[in-house]
C-alpha cells in the first residue's frame, strides 16, 4: 500500500499513475482535544484502518498523479531523528571537502551519535524547498526515511522491523557552516518527505534499495542501503534507547557520497527503489 497526502490535507492511495481518494476514512480518527497527543493518530491507527482503507479506494474517486499537490505522507511527526556520517564513502568525502565540513569535527556515526531536525522543517514534494542563507552552499542529501508505527523504547535491532509503519524518500537539505547540525539542516521547507508512504510489504528489506538524486537531470548521489554502517534495524535500537519513539516519528538513515550545491531554479528528483521517485524545486 503507498499511501499519500495531496492537495487540502486529503489522503489517497496511490495504484499506479491515479490517486485514489480515501479521505473519508480519516473521520473514524475522531477528534482531538487539549492535550492534543504526541503522537501522529493515522499512523497509530494504521493497521487498524488499512481494510477500510482499502474499501474507499475502491469506490474512491481516481485523480491523475500529475494533477495532485504531494504533501508529506506523515502530518504530524512528533521528531525527526536523524543519522550523520552513515555510509562509508560519505565520511570519506565530508573529511576531504572543506566546503561540507567548514572546519567542523567530523566523526563516523558510532562517535557523532544522531541529532534532531526541527518538524517544523517538514514540507512534500509538491511544496518544493525554499532556500534561506542563499550566500552559503546549501545541499541536497537523499536518504531513506522510515516512519515508526507503533511506540518504542529499548527496542532490539533484531526486531526493530516491527515497528515500522512504512518507508518513504527524505531530502535532508542543509546549510553549510560552522553552527550545529540541528540549527543549519532545520529551516522551514529543509525537510522533504515523499512521495508517499509505502508499506513494508511494498519494500521489503529496507537493506537492497537503491537511492538516488539527480539536479537538472545530472546524476549526483546513487547508492544502495546496502552500504549503510548503521542499518535500519540498529538506528531504530540506537534511537530508542535515548528516546522513546511514537508512532509518526521519522529516522533520517544517512545520506550517501555525491552530496552537492542546489540553487534556486534547480529542480532535483530523487527514487528509491520499490518506494518510487520525486520532483522537487528549489526557490
Amino acid at each position: 500500500m503507498k499511501i499519500c497526502r495531496y492537495d487540502d490535507q486529503r489522503v489517497g492511495l496511490v495504484q499506479d499513475s491515479a490517486v485514489l481518494d480515501v479521505t473519508p476514512v480519516l473521520e473514524e480518527l475522531g477528534r482531538f482535544g487539549y492535550p492534543l497527543p504526541k503522537y501522529d493518530p493515522f499512523i497509530a491507527n494504521l493497521q487498524s484502518l488499512k481494510p477500510k482503507l482499502e474499501a474507499a479506494a475502491r469506490r474512491g474517486k481516481a485523480i491523475p498523479l500529475d494533477q495532485v499537490k504531494l504533501l508529506a505522507p506523515v502530518a504530524n511527526p512528533g521528531k525527526i531523528i536523524a543519522a550523520p556520517v552513515n555510509y562509508a564513502k560519505h565520511l570519506q568525502e565530508a573529511l576531504a571537502d572543506k566546503g561540507i565540513h567548514h572546519g567542523n569535527l567530523v566523526n563516523e556515526i558510532h562517535k557523532a551519535g544522531m541529532f534532531l531536525k526541527a518538524t517544523s522543517a517538514v514540507v512534500g514534494p509538491g511544496e518544493g524547498v525554499k532556500l534561506v542563507h542563499t550566500d552559503r552552499r546549501n545541499d541536497h542529501e537523499v536518504e531513506l526515511a522510515l516512519v515508526i508505527g507503533r511506540t518504542a523504547k529499548n527496542v532490539n535491532a533484531a526486531a526493530a522491523l516491527d515497528y515500522i509503519a512504512g518507508y518513504c524518500i527524505g531530502l535532508d537539505m542543509t546549510i553549510r557552516g560552522p553552527e550545529e547540525r540541528s540549527l543549519r539542516k532545520s529551516p522551514d521547507s529543509y525537510c522533504v518527505l515523499g512521495p508517499w508512504l509505502a508499506t513494508p510489504d511494498e519494500v521489503g528489506d529496507p537493506g537492497s534499495l537503491q537511492v538516488s538524486i539527480t539536479v537538472n537531470g545530472e546524476p549526483r548521489q546513487d547508492a544502495s542501503t546496502s552500504d549503510l554502517i548503521l542499518g535500519v534495524g540498529e538506528l531504530i535500537a540506537w534511537g530508542s534507547s535515548f528516546y522513546t519513539l511514537h508512532p509518526g516519528d521519522v529516522i533520517l538513515t544517512g545520506t550517501p557520497q555525491g552530496v552537492g550545491p542546489v540553487k534556486p531554479g534547480d529542480t532535483m528528483r530523487a527514487r528509491i527503489d520499490r518506494i518510487g521517485a520525486m520532483q522537487v524545486r528549489v526557490s
